[in-house]
């Protein structure tokens, strides 16, 4: 697709550079030679294999790509990152079009042993094709080829599979079997961190599911794109948005906004969500745009791209996901 040329193309350099520093550049550091080379790309994925690791984790170069706040679905690799998958003994990657650039990596890979996971083949047939809800905006490109008359797509999946809990015990998993694999003096301790990370997980789980059913019905409504698909699924909640969760396109039009605000004075909303980052214009056009008040605008954060200030702060997945928990306990609870 269209918005991911740019991507590739940064990708396609990325490797020639490689290429062109020699295999000194794929080699380990003297002093990682014999640590566990792992590179994640966003951050569930480094904070799982944390988890799994448990005190072990010193023994591991864990290297986590999206350590600056980037944004999966606008990620470039640098020449650096390719390197270090190249050499790394398990790579983990979320699957989707936002990261085809790995597929060409992992085709320069110097390790032909490396343990590959990626995230939305883990989960298999529990992966869903993304869903254009009515009153979303259309991406361009999907105008464009419209206009264009182009035959029909290979479909899209929606990359979010993180935001799951259950998806998250099934991946854990996997991540637990390619590290006793890699290291299996220590297998022991890497299932005993699992088991008790997936009661974690499962206590969660159980916890929004109490939510959401005392509830009685719960639809929320998104100035923002829609990355909680699994989520949602996951609880019997309904929503409308103003974009898919893997969109591009940041700015909605006026129809757009007029449903949404409809819907919201329909359902009589009391709070118009956003995800991590955003400006909120679209969330208070929506506001705007309603004949009811008293609206507040609320985020609810995808858990893709932490920075490294924030896991310097304590942030995890569990964490992260527990404050969406309180986010949507004081909207509905």
């Amino acid at each position: 697709m269209k918005k991911f040329t740019k991507k590739l193309a940064a990708a396609a350099m990325a490797l020639t550079m490689l290429a062109g520093t020699g295999c000194a550049a794929a080699g380990k550091s003297a002093d990682s030679e014999d640590k566990l080379g792992i590179v994640c790309t966003i951050f569930p994925e480094y904070d799982w294999v944390r988890e799994i690791l448990g005190d072990k984790a010193d023994g591991a170069e864990i290297t986590y790509l999206l350590d600056k706040g980037a944004d999966l679905h606008s990620f470039q690799p640098t020449a650096e990152d390719i390197a270090k998958i190249s050499r790394c003994d398990l790579f983990i990657y979320v699957g989707g079009e936002s990261d085809e650039w790995a597929e060409d990596a992992l085709k320069e890979a110097t390790n032909k042993d490396m343990k590959v996971i990626d995230l939305l083949s883990t989960v298999g047939d529990g992966a869903k094709v993304e869903e254009l809800k009515e009153g979303m905006e259309p991406e361009e490109e999907e105008e464009e080829a419209e206009g264009e008359g182009e035959g029909e797509e290979e479909p899209e999946y929606d990359e979010h599979v993180w935001l799951s809990l259950k998806n998250a015990e099934t991946i854990c998993g996997e991540i637990e079997k390619a590290l006793a694999e890699l290291d299996p003096d220590n297998s022991d301790t890497y299932k005993a961190n699992l088991d008790a990370y997936n009661e974690k997980l499962s206590a969660l789980d159980s916890d929004f599911k109490t939510l959401i059913d005392g509830a009685g019905g719960t639809t929320l409504i998104f100035g923002d794109r829609f990355p909680f698909r699994y989520f949602a699924d996951d609880y019997g909640i309904d929503y409308y948005a103003a974009f898919v969760g893997c969109s591009a396109e940041t700015e909605a039009s006026f129809k757009t906004i007029a449903f949404l605000a409809e819907k919201a004075d329909e359902l009589n909303a009391d709070t118009i969500y956003t995800i991590e980052n955003s400006d909120g214009k679209i969330a208070q056009a929506i506001i705007g745009a309603s004949s009811k008040g008293g609206m507040t605008v609320a985020e609810l954060n995808s858990v893709q791209s932490v920075s490294r200030e924030q896991i310097e702060g304590g942030a995890t997945y569990l964490s992260l996901m527990r404050k969406n928990y309180d986010v949507l306990k004081a909207d509905i609870g």
